[in-house]
């Protein structure tokens, strides 16, 4: 399979009556600037609103597009932000749990339902969320290809995980009673690509210069020509203008309302991910990155640390939907989306 694949473009419609305005909270993170220019650019699109918390961070979304402060924190800051909005785009979030101490829920699970609320006073038509594939939580109960329809992990132990799914779980509450409006949901996988934001590595906030050490000392090593030890753990990846595709559409009605897995085609390890780097990877079984995962999360670890979760059991989707009712196909596989990011 090559890395790249072709993409299906939709078809713009010329009616002007159709064109919508577009409101994105979260519009200067990693998802936001990819997501911005393509609605600027798409002849759909009448005009683009950036949400964020700060007046002055309006330098990070796409000049062609007007910026307005909205915290999901001030629901009349919202109110204010969507005004005129037919599309809301609902993509801020607190993913280490530092940036919003002692509020994380509220910011997380309680923020997509705020922000929905404000969507509808302000009359969208339609409300996208970026959830994430971790809303199935980690555990032996996941097939190898989860499919949609699988019950989300309102339980799991790993704050991000819970959240995510609590969200969706508020926001299907809320739109059961609004059903003039179209909910879509995105669940991507692990999300890599040279832009991500930070350290360009798919690692939230302070992981992130630990991430560059390890990955800078892994390179150091292979120079060396000595083996390095790696648990062939299996994961899914998608680089993030995939992601940006998939929510485009969703913001465009492409696709009927509902959740949607997106994710590179094909399974990738961690041991594969070293080998990109240059690595002689002595390939170990998965297990070695499994058991020490599943006892530490067995601690009351501090946020950041949970991510470990990731590694405890395999989150494998199906993306057979978002395919066949969305319309979407990544340009990069899994593991051409890795290269495309450590290159």
């Amino acid at each position: 399979m090559s890395e790249q694949t072709s993409v299906i473009h939709a078809d713009r419609p010329s009616d002007d009556t159709s064109r919508v305005t577009v409101a994105v909270t979260g519009a200067t993170g990693t998802f936001g600037t990819g997501l911005v220019p393509l609605l600027v650019d798409d002849a759909r699109v009448d005009g683009v609103v950036g949400v964020s918390r700060r007046p002055d961070s309006g330098s990070g979304v796409d000049r062609r597009a007007e910026h307005r402060r909205g915290d999901v924190r001030d629901p009349d800051s919202l109110a204010t932000a969507f005004r005129g909005a037919d599309v809301v785009v609902h993509l801020a979030y607190d993913i280490t749990g530092t940036t919003n101490p002692g509020s994380v829920h509220t910011v997380n699970a309680e923020g997509a339902r705020d922000a929905f609320r404000a969507a509808v006073d302000a009359g969208a038509r339609r409300f996208v969320y970026a959830s994430s594939f971790a809303a199935y939580g980690f555990s032996d109960r996941n097939p190898i290809g989860i499919p949609e329809s699988h019950p989300l992990g309102v339980d799991d132990p790993f704050f991000y995980a819970r959240d995510k799914a609590r969200s969706e779980q508020l926001l299907a509450e809320e739109s059961a009673h609004h059903p003039e409006v179209e909910v879509h949901v995105v669940r991507p996988s692990g999300v890599v690509g040279p832009d991500l934001e930070g350290a360009k590595l798919p690692l939230p906030g302070p992981l992130a210069a630990l991430g560059r050490r390890l990955v800078a000392a892994a390179t150091v090593y292979a120079r060396l020509g000595l083996p390095l030890a790696v648990p062939a753990f299996p994961l899914q990846l998608v680089h993030h203008d995939d992601v940006g595709a998939a929510l485009l559409r969703c913001a465009l009605g492409d696709g009927p309302p509902g959740p949607y897995n997106v994710a590179g085609d094909g399974v990738v390890t961690l041991a594969e991910l070293a080998r990109e780097l240059g690595a002689h990877v002595l390939e170990l079984p998965a297990e070695v990155a499994e058991v020490p995962s599943r006892a530490a999360m067995t601690l009351p670890l501090p946020l950041p640390l949970q991510w470990v979760a990731a590694t405890t059991y395999p989150a494998i989707m199906d993306t057979t939907r978002s395919k066949e009712e969305l319309g979407w196909l990544p340009r990069f596989t899994g593991l051409g989306a890795w290269r495309d990011t450590v290159r």
